[in-house]
């Protein structure tokens, strides 16, 4: 048999389900063996088929995908979906094709072989471990590599295999071993010391707060949830956390953030112990100003990756080096104690300020997009997929406003933070939960950025609901520009050189049913229809180009170019004075 051959079913039998791919010469051969064993799905353009994968494998519960990719423009077409899922820390195989090894080049010089490019140079600072294949490995080599794309923190994995290596015969004998292959991982554990200081910090606090975060599967948080909830302890969610706890539970207090909910940021400063789960803290999250991040509390740092607990933002009183899943199994049997004064507080601080503030602009005949995310949380079910992209202002206005059900899946891309993730992610978890309801939720700059895989969403008969919010450019860079450079705007939106499709002709062109939407045409038979449809259909939902997104944290330019950040809690615009006196008096002073 060919090495190809071989080595899919390799993969097949390590669980790898789908291969979503575009074709090329310099991975013919694998091709041919990948179709005799696994789904494959074509993609139009690479970069989407590594996003697809990513987020097939980060919602899946059966199977896995991995991406397939030639050489030379295949391989740098992907290496935006790589550095992604690198910096998500989520499981990417990506499998290049490369020319005969004979064609290498060497030497100094650029390039032998036709389409040859240095595959494993251009992803290696990106991934957890790279191969290359000139002459066929064996079983144990090749999984060994492959496998380390899901020990400890996961992260993407790139082998490259020339073309001659590909097609060459093997014996099986030869490159199989029957023992199983070797364990390169043990999770790092929490002590039993590091239990009973936790425990201690539990005991002596007044207000502590539980933040999990996307180190923590989607499984764990789930198997536990009642005795998580039963601590009595006020929960948080990162944003990659989402929906490890849905907005209906008691004890639920929102995703605090850079661009957080108002509420769970004067929380999350007011508490007196954070505990974070799988959290790695990060610019993100605490915001710039680290310094003032959870001042006034004692702060647990529970995180697989030592480095993480290491970097010296922000302040950590407690690094404790162990798997978040692990350390949760244990946690969950913790001594709590009575905290009803502080829930009560965190209720008041709840209902007291609205997830659609009255300070946001309000325009004749344009949809509020705060306004449209909490009626389309309304509207979704516990079964939905949600996606919510990319990095601007549809990403920020659905984390500080949706209200997730329990039940549902939601996946997104933030520390990358790029456009265009939104149509490859919705695709990949569509394929991974075939049959369940997919929620894209894409600003028209970012969506305009992988258009081209309307055309697998068609082919594919996927059931992607589409809701584009279209503002006539980037909204985050408009308002960027208006507030630091007093609206002298460039190239964010039509007026500036953007430009847009005809929405409703677009969607046409590849038969997908679209409709335009507002506030008052949510409850027709046409828009229940579309959105329960099995197939695909697109939303359009106009908003300003004006639109403001408020409550945000300011910053400052100083003297010498560098800026400054509030702390989380002081988001603009300020509160009363009246507001600031009941609920921020344990963030002041």
């Amino acid at each position: 048999m060919k090495y190809a051959e071989l080595l899919v079913e390799w993969l097949h039998k390590d669980g790898y389900t789908h291969c979503f791919f575009v074709a090329g010469g310099n991975n013919m051969h694998l091709l041919d063996g990948v179709r005799k064993r696994m789904k494959c799905v074509p993609f139009v353009h690479e970069v989407a088929a590594g996003i697809a994968a990513e987020y097939f494998n980060e919602s899946s519960n059966e199977g896995r995908a991995f991406a397939l990719v030639t050489a030379g423009p295949g391989l740098t077409n992907i290496t935006t979906a790589v550095a992604g899922a690198f910096l998500e820390s989520r499981e990417l195989l990506v499998i290049g094709g490369q020319v005969k090894s004979t064609d290498l080049s060497s030497g100094g010089i650029r390039q032998r072989g036709i389409q040859e490019v240095d595959g494993i140079a251009l992803v290696k600072p990106v991934c957890v471990s790279t191969l290359q294949i000139t002459t066929p490995v064996s079983q144990d080599h090749f999984l060994s590599v492959v496998r380390k794309g899901r020990s400890l923190r996961k992260g993407p994995v790139f082998v490259e295999i020339c073309l001659d290596a590909q097609a060459a015969p093997v014996e099986r004998a030869v490159l199989e071993t029957t023992e199983q292959p070797t364990k390169f991982f043990s999770p790092p554990m929490a002590s039993k010391e590091d239990f009973i200081k936790v425990s201690e910090l539990i005991a002596a606090a007044e207000r502590p707060i539980i933040l999990l975060g996307g180190g923590l599967s989607r499984k764990a948080v789930d198997n536990h949830r009642e005795h998580l909830l039963a601590l009595g302890i006020p929960i948080m969610t990162s944003w990659n956390a989402m929906d490890r706890i849905g907005s209906e539970d008691s004890l639920y207090f929102g995703r605090p953030n850079t661009w957080g909910q108002r509420y769970s940021n004067i929380l999350l400063q007011s508490s007196d112990l954070l505990i974070a789960i799988g959290a790695r803290l990060g610019l993100q999250q605490t915001g710039f100003n680290w310094e003032e991040f959870a001042s006034s509390a004692k702060v647990v740092q529970i995180d697989i990756d030592s480095s993480e607990l290491a970097k010296g933002h922000p302040r950590i009183d407690l690094p404790i080096h162990a798997d978040a899943n692990e350390f949760l199994n244990e946690f969950i049997r913790t001594k709590s104690k009575n905290f009803t004064k502080w829930v009560i507080f965190c209720d008041k601080v709840k209902a007291s300020l609205p997830l659609s503030e009255c300070s946001n602009s309000n325009h004749e005949g344009f949809w509020n997009p705060y306004d449209f995310s909490l009626d389309l949380s309304n509207l979704c079910s516990d079964d939905d997929i949600l996606i919510p992209c990319s990095s601007g202002g549809s990403m920020t206005v659905t984390m500080q406003s949706f209200n997730q059900k329990q039940g549902q899946i939601i996946t997104c891309d933030k520390n990358l933070a790029s456009m265009g993730y939104g149509l490859s992610g919705s695709i990949g978890s569509s394929l991974a939960h075939l049959g369940r309801r997919v929620i894209l939720i894409e600003g028209d700059g970012g969506f305009s950025q992988n258009i081209q895989e309307l055309a697998t969403v068609n082919v594919q008969n996927l059931p992607i609901k589409m809701f584009i919010l279209a503002n006539e450019g980037y909204a985050s860079i408009r308002m960027t520009q208006r507030n630091y450079f007093h609206g002298d705007y460039l190239g964010c939106d039509t007026s500036t050189g953007l430009g847009f499709p005809n929405w409703e002709e677009l969607f046409s062109a590849y038969e997908i049913p679209v409709l335009t939407i507002n506030k008052n045409n949510l409850t027709s038979e046409k828009f229940k229809n579309m959105f329960s449809a099995p197939g695909p259909a697109a939303f359009i939902v106009n908003v300003h180009p004006e639109q403001t997104y408020y409550p945000k944290i300011s910053s400052t330019i100083l003297r010498d170019g560098g800026m400054r950040s509030n702390p989380l809690h002081l988001l603009s615009p300020e509160l009363s004075e009246e507001k600031t006196s009941k609920l921020l008096k344990y963030t002041r002073g």
